[in-house]
């Protein structure tokens, strides 16, 4: 039997702009949009991932048990200048620890969002395979 994490399921409190948001700053596109229990269901994908969002306020101001979502690419520099162009403005700078890269940047509703690259010259090819979504694409 195989399982595989399939979508993250987030709340919105304004559906059109927490879509737009993940299509203008990471290339998203949408799956389906259609009206599933009682509301308004979109799902998009970036890249091999996909986010389901629900048409309805988020039910408290924490993030419950969710502390981010990892969002990975192949080049950090080349995106957060993309977001910088669009007018997103980052609080910290990229950190880099060992072979990994990093941003963290709020998305609509609070959502934090760790924007990553994993450094292929600091790993071998086989870790890479292992650790980045990348590598199997």
């Amino acid at each position: 039997m195989k399982t595989s994490l399939h979508h993250a399921h987030l709340f919105a409190s304004n559906l059109d702009e927490s879509i737009k948001f993940y299509q203008d700053m990471l290339g998203a596109n949408v799956l389906f949009d259609l009206k599933m229990a009682g509301a308004r269901n979109v799902m998009i994908s970036i890249g091999s991932s996909k986010i389901n969002f629900y048409d309805q306020p988020p039910k408290d101001q924490g993030s419950g048990a969710i502390h981010h979502l990892g969002i990975e690419t192949d080049d950090l520099d080349a995106l957060v200048m993309h977001m910088k162009n669009k007018g997103f403005q980052f609080i910290k700078e990229i950190k880099s620890f060992g072979p990994l890269r990093y941003v963290m940047a709020a998305a609509p509703d609070n959502v934090l969002l760790e924007l990553f690259e994993v450094r292929k010259d600091k790993v071998s090819e086989d870790q890479y395979k292992l650790i980045s979504t990348l590598g199997s694409l």
